[in-house]
């Protein structure tokens, strides 16, 4: 049995960024030369870029040991949330988006190596959407490598289309991106599928948390 994992979704902050920039290197290792801590540094102070982290206790690591842990909500609004000090925080992954007119262009998602598959990605992903929506965008866009189907798979389900290809778009091996999209996502029909989603997704991993393994 996986030990549950209690964490929330805040805004980045400044002191966030050597733990994000780790997690960068780890999820990313082939193309963290491009992310330096500078860089955060001067796109936290962007406008247009908007950045957000999954964090828990420092000692909620002390769970994947598998001592029994309290249950607590893992997710508080987006924008108001302010609970301990960040000093007592464990960032355990991020996500990223660059918002252009009614455009936000999702740059990243990652999680830690051993916090995957327990659904963290997609509640980041869902947290960019609904700030996205806050922020008045209207579209959302990302790339996504040809090969990882299943976060293509992920993306199609929350009503992404894809409407292009990157040809060679990653440094690394040269691979291919394929462009996803979705438009409209604050009409009343994208807005209820997202919603049923979102209640899915907090159903399944706020019951089903200690019956998966983390990996």
């Amino acid at each position: 049995m996986m030990p549950e994992v209690n964490y929330i979704i805040r805004p980045m902050k400044g002191e966030d960024i050597p733990q994000v920039a780790q997690i960068d290197r780890q999820a990313f290792s082939s193309e963290w030369m491009f992310r330096s801590q500078d860089s955060y540094k001067r796109d936290l102070n962007n406008a247009s870029a908007r950045y957000v982290v999954a964090c828990t206790k420092k000692e909620g690591i002390s769970k994947l040991t598998g001592q029994d842990a309290q249950r607590s909500p893992w997710f508080k609004r987006l924008l108001s949330y302010n609970h301990y000090p960040n000093t007592a925080e464990h960032i355990i992954g991020f996500a990223g988006f660059w918002l252009m007119l009614n455009e936000a262009h999702v740059t990243v998602i990652a999680v830690r190596s051993n916090y995957l598959r327990v659904g963290i990605g997609e509640g980041l992903f869902i947290s960019v959407i609904e700030l996205a929506r806050q922020l008045n965008a209207d579209v959302v866009t990302l790339e996504v490598r040809v090969s990882n189907e299943t976060a293509q798979a992920l993306y199609k389900k929350y009503g992404f289309q894809v409407v292009g290809s990157r040809p060679r778009y990653y440094s690394d091996n040269g691979e291919d991106a394929v462009l996803m999209s979705a438009d409209a996502i604050t009409s009343v029909s994208f807005q209820a599928h997202f919603q049923q989603l979102k209640k899915s997704h907090s159903q399944k991993w706020g019951q089903a948390r200690s019956m998966a393994q983390l990996t």
